[in-house]
């Protein structure tokens, strides 16, 4: 059995790519987490002021993910949010058990 731990994610998406682009992003990566971890929780933040300008966008649609996985896939996530067109930020976090 692989050991795993329990992980979060925040990401913020360009309000360029649009409600119904924003929303096709956050599937996509719903359904990888789903694939390679136990998802856990999906929370929409929804759009928020940013603290500073990045990109000259002033706005971003946050999303949290909980989830559980083995150790090596918040790599491949963080790889995967960095070449993902309209993710303007990410961050990854492993939580303290419980």
């Amino acid at each position: 059995m692989a050991v795993t731990a329990n992980y979060e994610t925040v990401m913020i998406i360009s309000m360029k790519k649009g409600e119904e682009g924003i929303q096709q992003l956050v599937e996509k990566f719903k359904s990888l987490i789903e694939e390679h971890a136990t998802l856990k929780n999906v929370d929409e933040w929804g759009k928020r002021k940013l603290a500073y300008l990045i990109n000259k966008e002033s706005e971003g649609y946050y999303v949290l993910f909980d989830f559980e996985s083995t150790a090596e896939f918040p790599a491949e996530l963080d790889r995967k949010f960095r070449i993902t067109e309209g993710v303007v930020r990410s961050m990854i976090i492993k939580k303290e058990d419980e």
